[in-house]
């Protein structure tokens, strides 16, 4: 009987959340909640916009009435940025930050973040980007050396794994069947670990030349 197996994916995604300037005295309290929802911190930098750079960040609220006191609060005061990964991060994180609003988070999800830690509804404590290209152009934004590359689905992921990963994890799960540890799984990952093609190739040998 043929057994049908999923396709393969690649679950990696990427989000911005920002502590903002209100509730940075929580950071280590956010920041722990977070890693405990399962997300990692990629990157993390602490700055103050300025007006401007609030206005460029914010440019798709330009024209609302709230727009002159949204800038106005952002660049009050320093800020926390961080990238934070998981799988379904974008939509993970709007989950767990709760309604914009939070008073009305307050009301409707009494324990999501902006509930515990926002004022109102523009005092909200944090934020999170709306879409998975809204997270690109914020990450830009905030962190501008970061390279983001796409990633890879579809036709991609398949070649990707074939040509990456496929290689030498059979070649790990071989090796794994001729020595038979008792610790199948640890020997395994300390295999792929030793035996990882991507690994930086450090040259520790002193020539004569240099030694002289």
């Amino acid at each position: 009987m043929q057994m049908l197996m999923p396709e393969p994916q690649i679950f990696v995604e990427r989000t911005l959340a920002l502590i903002k300037p209100d509730v940075v005295d929580k950071e280590e309290e956010i920041e722990d909640l977070i890693l405990r929802s399962g997300f990692l911190i990629v990157q993390k930098r602490k700055l103050q916009l300025s007006p401007e750079q609030c206005s460029n960040f914010y440019a798709d609220q330009y024209g609302k009435v709230f727009f002159p006191n949204l800038t106005a609060y952002m660049s009050s005061g320093p800020l926390v940025a961080m990238v934070l990964a998981r799988h379904c991060a974008v939509s993970y994180w709007k989950e767990l930050l709760g309604p914009s609003n939070s008073i009305r988070a307050r009301r409707t999800h009494p324990y999501s973040l902006r509930a515990i830690y926002g004022t109102d509804g523009l005092r909200n404590a944090l934020h999170g980007s709306l879409s998975i290209s809204s997270a690109e152009r914020e990450i830009r934004f905030m962190f501008p050396e970061v390279i983001l590359e796409p990633i890879p689905a579809g036709q991609r992921a398949r070649d990707y794994l074939n040509l990456c990963v496929k290689p030498t994890l059979l070649a790990g799960l071989t090796a794994l069947c001729k020595e038979k540890p008792a610790d199948p799984m640890t020997w395994l990952a300390d295999w792929l670990i030793e035996h990882n093609p991507n690994k930086p190739r450090l040259q520790h040998q002193i020539t004569e030349e240099e030694h002289q």
